[in-house]
């Protein structure tokens, strides 16, 4: 039995998720996940179903994943669609390579972008995203995050379009960003070095001393760290912030990857 409608925008509200309306946005952040006709794709947050449509015009293996089941019965049946009512954080990724494409519930983004991490058979995750903070994660405001610098061996992070807030109903209070992460055939570090490049970057961003610089010279010693520094063309002043993810990889492979 379908919820009333009040009920619909309640349940909604627990949920924090706006729907996308617009048929030109649902278009382009289907586009921008670059999808083929053979690949097996995750959508997150299925919602009443624009993009969910888009997307089985694309392939035709698709899971929709939507945890509010009066909204979920409502969704179209279309060929290689397949409904699941449950949180797709709780779901377990399948065996074989696959892409997950969403317009995510905000309050979600962080659990949902560490899902997809964490998950070793995901190739591409394209995600509709507030606009600031895909802009934190792919460098678009001049500075970099811990989590992208540490992540960068392994996927690259982009900012593949903007979704006006209009797009949306109900309308947020911000315009969207279409954040796309991609799994690396090769990490840009050897995989038994991974670790230790992580440890790195957490011990960059501790911010002892203020600096970069005075950071690692703590560990490394500030004669070899200056001279890595320049190596890699940082002012020795350098905010760890404004340090770009080829750098990091320079810094560490002069200071501490394996020999």
């Amino acid at each position: 039995m379908a919820l009333p409608k009040h009920e619909h925008a309640r349940t909604r509200r627990a949920f924090s998720q706006n729907f996308l309306t617009d048929p030109v946005a649902a278009r382009r952040l289907v586009a921008a996940a670059q999808i083929t006709p053979t690949d097996l794709v995750y959508e997150v947050g299925a919602g009443q179903g624009s993009l969910t449509t888009e997307l089985s015009r694309k392939c035709r293996r698709l899971i929709a994943y939507e945890v509010d089941p009066a909204i979920a019965a409502d969704l179209p049946r279309l060929p290689g669609l397949t409904v699941r009512v449950e949180d797709f954080l709780r779901a377990a990724p399948p065996a074989e390579p696959f892409g997950v494409v969403g317009n995510i519930p905000y309050a979600l983004t962080a659990a949902v972008v560490d899902w997809c991490l964490r998950a070793q058979t995901m190739t591409s995750a394209t995600l509709l995203t507030q606009l600031e903070y895909a802009r934190k994660r792919t460098g678009d405001y001049g500075r970099w995050s811990r989590l992208t610098i540490s992540t960068w061996p392994e996927v690259s992070w982009e900012l593949a379009g903007r979704v006006p807030r209009t797009a949306f109903r109900p309308v947020p209070g911000v315009d969207g960003g279409i954040l796309r992460i991609v799994r690396r055939p090769v990490p840009l570090v050897q995989r038994d070095a991974l670790v230790a490049y992580r440890s790195f970057v957490e011990l960059g961003f501790t911010g002892v001393g203020g600096t970069l610089q005075a950071t690692l010279a703590r560990r490394y010693g500030g004669r070899r760290v200056t001279a890595a520094l320049r190596a890699a063309r940082l002012a020795v002043g350098s905010p760890v912030g404004l340090v770009w993810p080829e750098q990091w990889l320079a810094l560490f492979r002069l200071l501490d990857a394996p020999r």
